[in-house]
């Protein structure tokens, strides 16, 4: 089956959502997802989402990103993020997303349902620093992460994707699976795709975005949703499209320990920077546990082989209940079905794959080698995370990035349609094809040979009159 849109964007996490929410109303959008709409990692985030949280915290963000990640960085991206921050967390807001506020703010100034416009801001003259609470993560040098409770990722991606369910000018397809791009003279001019009953897609498009999301699918042990395999690496492959960096794997320090297979479950940084502490076999601490996770991975790693255990211990004790009950709901109660109290024991914790910081090269603009194909989020590369991610970065990267690969592809709709302006105003609509205007170019060619040898003529003569 054969179809025409605008543009096409495989994923429904927050890059591909938030790129649909800000490509123009008035385009045709189709979107697939490899499975249901909710399991994509987007919904999996606890820990929260990085904010500039003033002009003087930049320099001491950007080098906890640049430190995090081994000074592998773009800086341009890491710039890039950083500065576009606050906008971001504006647009979210518009959009209805609720974060944790301090305790002095009126309950009755969060988003009312109803009122989530793009580009609606806050009911208050304070800045955002002063409405919102921020937490800490490891390797983060002061508090700078926004969060709601302990599942943020779910309450930004379900906003995002109930806002685009409004849009008139969307089609989203559900358990479809990208199976190649369509290629024509090295341009990318949409993707195949084959539907849950088989059938074959040619979905072709002015332009495609990848938001097709990580790798952990291909990993035994990952919190990653096993559907994620990186197709669209295989594609690039396939078609010479650049990549950049696939060695660049994280794996998060702290997942819960479990003999069951299947997706693991994640421990968020953000309870370390509550004040967790990681405890060996004779439950006593062996490292900082507010260093990057590579770091922390490393040190468990060889404390459970120096240990001869299959993990290590997480302790809550000096976290209060009640920070706990409220802000790690989520996590209190899976690992209450699991048949741990984080309020009164130790949990066993291990590492697992969680992040791909390497994907398909971009540029700032989230452009990839291939003119008119884009990547976002962690599809793509362009080189913010560097080596290793900073906790919570990367839910503002895929924002920040789906936004410009929007606006790119929307500033090319535009040239698109002035050139065409010009051309009617050039008058050369008048050529209804080829054959008309290959008529007419004969036609000048021959007056104006005429008009050389009359000219030609007319100088003999003069020359002969002398």
């Amino acid at each position: 089956m054969k179809m025409k849109a605008d543009a096409v964007i495989v994923g429904t996490g927050v890059g591909g959502l938030f790129s649909a929410l800000n490509l123009p109303r008035d385009k045709k959008i189709i979107m697939i997802t490899k499975s249901d709409l909710e399991s994509s990692d987007s919904f999996l985030a606890q820990g929260g989402i990085c904010m500039l949280h003033d002009e003087d915290d930049y320099d001491s963000y950007f080098e906890d990103t640049m430190k995090a990640g081994h000074y592998e960085n773009r800086k341009e991206s890491v710039d890039i993020m950083i500065r576009s921050s606050r906008e971001i967390i504006q647009d979210l807001i518009g959009y209805g997303v609720e974060f944790q506020k301090e305790s002095d703010v009126p309950e009755s100034e969060s988003a009312e349902e109803g009122n989530q416009e793009k580009g609606r801001k806050p009911e208050t003259d304070k800045p955002l620093e002063e409405i919102y609470a921020f937490t800490r993560e490891g390797a983060h040098s002061r508090p700078r992460i926004l969060f709601h409770e302990d599942v943020t990722g779910k309450e930004i991606t379900s906003k995002l994707l109930a806002q685009v369910k409004k849009l008139t000018n969307v089609e989203i397809y559900e358990y479809t699976t990208m199976t190649d791009i369509i290629v024509e003279d090295g341009v990318c001019r949409g993707i195949y795709a084959k539907d849950q009953n088989g059938q074959e897609l040619e979905i072709y498009a002015d332009n495609t975005i990848w938001a097709s999301g990580g790798i952990g699918g291909r990993y035994q042990h990952s919190t990653n949703f096993p559907h994620l395999t990186g197709d669209a690496l295989d594609i690039s492959e396939k078609h010479g499209i650049r990549l950049e960096h696939l060695d660049y794997v994280q794996i998060h320090p702290t997942t819960l320990y479990s003999t069951k297979p299947g997706r693991r479950f994640l421990i968020s940084e953000s309870v370390r920077g509550e004040g967790a502490i990681l405890l060996d076999k004779n439950k006593e601490r062996f490292v900082n546990e507010l260093l990057p996770r590579d770091v922390v991975t490393e040190e468990i790693r060889r404390q459970m082989k120096k240990d001869g255990t299959n993990h290590v211990w997480l302790s809550m004790e000096r976290i209060d209940k009640d920070t706990i009950l409220n802000h790690f709901p989520n996590i209190y109660h899976h690992c209450l079905e699991e048949g741990y109290d984080v309020t009164k024991e130790c949990i066993p914790v291990v590492p697992a794959q969680h992040y791909f910081m390497g994907g398909v090269w971009v540029d700032s603009d989230s452009k990839t080698s291939m003119d008119h194909l884009f990547a976002v989020g962690e599809t793509s590369c362009n080189g913010v995370h560097g080596a290793n991610r900073l906790a919570s970065n990367s839910l503002l990267e895929s924002l920040v990035f789906a936004k410009r690969a929007a606006k790119h592809i929307t500033d090319g709709f535009d040239m698109a349609e002035s050139c065409l302006e010009l051309v009617e105003a050039a008058a050369l609509q008048k050529y209804s094809g080829y054959d008309e205007l290959k008529k007419q170019y004969k036609t000048e060619i021959f007056e104006e040979i005429e008009r050389e040898k009359k000219l030609h003529e007319q100088y003999i003569n003069e020359v002969k009159c002398r």
